[in-house]
């Protein structure tokens, strides 16, 4: 067979073209025919699908912001009601001291009517004068003294106490009353009860009770004591204190005013101690079986050293002076005397510090102390001498009483 006959090294065939050229067109008529589907399959989403979308992106946040705002009003309306609440409480416990008081005035106001119908007008030395009775004061301070105290009662003028001048600024810018409290002695006008006159005309600082002296009859007195100021000064509150103590008056002012709005408050360091059954020891308790067995503890009292009372609870002690129990200890006689009545049991340990270094170091973290002592001699050791280094070191300083405002 001949090369040409094969068709190799000769013309390429018409059948062998159109091949080629319909090839080429097939190709060409697949790529337009899948850019066409191409097109129809990925249409871009319509504005109307993106702006229904965004739509529903707008009320999801500001349901969001709706809900916050909601909380925000719900919290502001919690914090206006508590406010609301808090206010109308101390209405109510200003509205339950004014009617405390007015009931327990009422009552002193029939006792005295009684007293003068049955011919035993009050003593002479409890007649308060016009100008006391007209005056308001925050607080009468009584300092519980013997006829042997004479140096711890110039101790305590030399220190915390006011004197002269001062002592009439204090009564009459700030409304507190402090006064040494003594009775008199069993040989009434004797050589003890003349020692007192002459201290009285000298520094003005005594109130004078109707009541013969003794330690054995501490309740006593303090129960005279409390009549007596009741009807001698109109006060908020009043204070008894031992004669050798450290006492910050401006800082128990200021204790005691923040507790205006409450009715019937026994302030002071709480406790309740052993009842002492055994003789000869120091606080002997004679009706120790009145406490129930053996190793019993009293009921919660203020220790002695200070306390303090509102006016309605001394009002209380006035009217029924002659039907209150008096124990051996008179810490226990007073906090007896308010079982069964609805009082505020007030525990402050500010009240009994210890002497320095204790008040100091709380005097320079900026916790002053009301009162300092010893609790080992039940006040200041050897107060005459130490009281006035005690001062120094713990005191609140000679003008905080007459920058505060009460």
């Amino acid at each position: 067979m001949s090369l040409k006959s094969r068709g190799i090294g000769g013309e390429v065939s018409p059948r062998s073209m159109v091949s080629k050229k319909w090839t080429f067109l097939l190709c060409l008529g697949s790529f337009c025919a899948g850019l066409l589907f191409t097109n129809r399959m990925w249409t871009m989403p319509e504005p109307k699908d993106i702006i229904r979308r965004t739509g529903t992106e707008e009320i999801k946040m500001n349901l969001v912001s709706s809900d916050c705002n909601i909380k925000s009003i719900k919290k502001q309306e919690s914090n206006d009601i508590i406010g609301e609440v808090s206010k109308t409480h101390h209405a109510i416990q200003t509205l339950d001291k004014t009617i405390s008081n007015l009931q327990m005035e009422l009552a002193a106001a029939k006792a005295a009517q009684e007293s003068i119908l049955n011919g035993s007008p009050a003593s002479e030395t409890a007649k308060p004068t016009e100008s006391l009775k007209k005056r308001k004061y925050l607080m009468v301070v009584g300092i519980n003294t013997a006829f042997s105290s004479r140096k711890r009662r110039d101790s305590v003028r030399a220190t915390w106490m006011p004197q002269g001048e001062k002592r009439k600024k204090l009564e009459e810018e700030k409304g507190i009353v402090i006064r040494f409290v003594i009775g008199h002695s069993a040989t009434s006008g004797g050589i003890l009860d003349k020692a007192i006159e002459a201290e009285d005309m000298k520094h003005g600082d005594f109130m004078r009770l109707d009541h013969v002296e003794g330690y054995l009859e501490l309740s006593a007195k303090t129960k005279a004591y409390f009549v007596t100021a009741v009807s001698m000064w109109d006060a908020e509150f009043y204070v008894k204190v031992d004669d050798d103590i450290h006492v910050n008056i401006a800082t128990l002012g200021n204790t005691l005013a923040r507790l205006r709005s409450k009715p019937r408050v026994y302030i002071g360091c709480m406790k309740s101690g052993p009842v002492l059954a055994q003789k000869g020891v120091r606080y002997h308790e004679p009706e120790h079986w009145k406490f129930g067995e053996a190793g019993n503890k009293y009921f919660r009292h203020a220790t002695g050293q200070l306390y303090a009372i509102s006016k309605d609870l001394a009002n209380y002690i006035s009217i029924n002076q002659h039907v209150l129990h008096k124990y051996a200890n008179e810490d226990v006689s007073l906090g007896s005397w308010f079982i069964g009545l609805d009082v505020q049991h007030i525990d402050d340990r500010r009240l009994c510090c210890g002497t320095y270094p204790d008040c100091e170091w709380k005097a320079q973290a900026g916790n002053l102390c009301i009162a300092s002592f010893d609790w080992s001699c039940s006040g200041i050791c050897k107060s005459a001498e130490r009281i006035k280094e005690v001062h120094q070191r713990c005191g609140e300083g000679e003008n905080a009483i007459w920058n505060a405002v009460f």
